[in-house]
């Protein structure tokens, strides 16, 4: 006796959001202030300002860059500022912080871009696993614009899931 055997999950109203289809793929590089800074610890405004003016800020067109120091010096914030106006300038996208801060930022971004109305009425399970790490807040930014489309929500697999949200 042979059965056929039935995918009821392909055929069921349920939507699959995986966060990694969010996450761009765009190279995240660091910038590093400290070589700018007098042996490497003290910074110098006019110094520091003619480095700034001077570098070739167009080598990061087509990445994303997190704007660090990676000592402890003590750096005036409006460097950071400075470093980020001329990337901004660019069209660069930029983060003062770590590559942490900066992932949150294009994750967010790319959720916040996205139009969320296909949802609408319609059972929805956020993928439990996915290639890359995802930050927990991204889960928290995804919710704020499902929730308002979707009938309800659940997180983890077809198989497994826990209930989110219902409508």
């Amino acid at each position: 006796m042979s059965q056929e055997i039935i995918n009821r999950v392909a055929k069921s109203k349920l939507k699959t959001i995986d966060l990694d289809f969010f996450c761009p793929k765009t190279e995240r590089i660091s910038f590093d202030i400290k070589p700018w800074l007098k042996d490497e610890l003290f910074l110098l405004e006019k110094d520091f300002r003619k480095k700034v003016e001077n570098f070739e800020w167009q080598n990061f067109n087509t990445k994303a860059v997190f704007i660090i120091c990676s000592n402890d010096a003590i750096i005036p914030d409006w460097a950071f500022i400075l470093v980020s106006s001329q990337l901004n300038n660019q069209g660069i996208i930029n983060v003062i912080g770590s590559k942490e801060v900066l992932d949150i930022k294009l994750i967010t971004d790319s959720i916040n871009t996205f139009d969320f109305s296909i949802y609408k009425d319609k059972p929805v399970i956020i993928k439990g696993c996915s290639d890359q790490k995802i930050p927990l807040s991204a889960y928290s930014v995804l919710l704020e614009k499902l929730q308002h489309h979707a009938k309800s929500i659940m997180f983890g697999e077809a198989c497994s899931s826990v209930p989110i949200y219902k409508s």
